[in-house]
């Protein structure tokens, strides 16, 4: 594929919200990950974010809720408004795409709406599941919100959603269809994810520990995060020079156990981005701490890439922010290209005696010049992304 330019990318989720609090997050080794109990019963660790009680600021058509207040927070951060805007100066509002990616969307409205609905069963008046809950009122908000005008649409593949989002950007700017896509993906937490991924027995009392030998589930946290793809031939700067997508449709929950998934969408992603393994100078694994999860990666990084590049997942910081862990963690890749940085594992204390993958705990500061990141979901969901810098 032709590179596409990274021209502004920016995240928000408890570990910081913005690049530089998120980069100061991880080079302190500190997590956002915080007791977090239900009024149902659940207590966990979670990645909530404070503060988002307050509406949108400007609202015409009734978006307003959890998971477009965490949008336009995130869309304040690193300038990204802004580049939006010069990028309309260039090719115009119409030739510029949105590729939204959501897990849950605003179903957290729908469940405050339904414990208040009236004895003849009708939901309240504010409530409208057309601009807060349906699946593609994250797109619409992000559209109406940047001024946009182009293709819109939104990817709800599971974990995987706004890794697929990348994707599907770079086939539309490769088509001519437009010139610059935003992408990006939000979820936030709601009941029917935390006792959802509880009753698979999958939810840690602890903040998670990827690839530790004594890992017992996840942490759910809230994200979102924005990146604008462009064509162009920077001197420097980051780009997105490969990507994989794979559906394996083994089981509605687990991986394939022989890694299939996500091995075919690694291999698509350096065959795309015309690269072997070794080219690759770390990869920042989907590693949820889920005991099988993290299993399978090993066993499918190991197939490809064998046991000389380092690899880490950074769920320790941020929790699983599901719909939103692509971008999430396409934005770290970045931040990881820009500061030489490898981020090791986070809370995690001994690496698994099975995997033979290389899996680093502590930090380590090194020239880096590609980064893969793979997002595996649910039905078998996969996509790897790889970006780069120049040499």
């Amino acid at each position: 594929m032709t590179p596409l330019n990274v021209s502004a990318y920016t995240a928000t989720n408890a570990a910081g919200e913005g690049k530089a609090a998120l980069l100061q997050a991880l080079e302190e080794r500190r997590s956002g990950l915080r007791p977090f109990s239900d009024p149902g019963g659940l207590s966990a660790c979670a990645g909530e974010i404070a503060g988002l009680d307050t509406p949108i600021a400007t609202d015409p058509v009734n978006f307003d809720c959890r998971n477009h207040r965490l949008a336009e927070r995130a869309l304040d951060q690193d300038g990204f408004r802004g580049a939006v805007t010069d990028a309309i100066g260039r090719y115009g509002a119409g030739r510029i795409a949105v590729l939204a990616a959501t897990s849950t969307s605003g179903i957290r409205e729908t469940e405050d709406a339904y414990r208040h609905r009236a004895a003849d069963g009708s939901l309240p008046a504010a409530f409208r599941f057309d601009t807060m809950h349906n699946m593609q009122a994250l797109g619409a908000f992000v559209r109406l919100s940047l001024g946009l005008r182009g293709p819109c649409y939104t990817l709800s593949t599971a974990c995987s959603s706004s890794a697929k989002a990348f994707a599907s950007g770079a086939r539309l700017i490769a088509a001519g269809i437009v010139d610059a896509a935003v992408v990006c993906g939000v979820d936030t937490l709601c009941r029917n994810t935390l006792y959802g991924f509880n009753s698979l027995e999958l939810v840690s009392a602890s903040p998670c520990r990827p690839c530790d030998r004594d890992r017992d589930g996840i942490s759910i946290g809230e994200g979102a995060g924005f990146a604008l793809l462009e064509r162009g031939e920077p001197a420097s700067g980051i780009r997105l020079i490969g990507y994989g997508e794979s559906s394996d449709a083994f089981h509605m929950s687990s991986p394939h156990p022989e890694g299939r998934g996500a091995i075919g969408a690694m291999k698509a992603a350096l065959k795309r981005a015309e690269l072997d393994a070794p080219s690759v100078d770390y990869i920042n694994l989907h590693g949820t701490a889920s005991v099988v999860n993290d299993k399978i990666e090993d066993m499918a990084v190991m197939t490809v890439f064998g046991g000389s590049v380092p690899c880490s997942s950074t769920k320790g910081w941020t929790g699983h922010t599901l719909g939103a862990a692509g971008v999430t963690e396409a934005v770290i890749a970045c931040l990881s290209l820009e500061n030489g940085l490898i981020p090791g594992c986070l809370n995690t204390t001994a690496v698994d005696p099975a995997f033979k993958s290389r899996v680093v705990l502590e930090n380590e500061r090194r020239p880096v010049r590609r980064v893969m990141s793979n997002s595996l979901g649910f039905g078998g969901n996969n996509c790897s992304l790889i970006f780069g810098c120049p040499s």
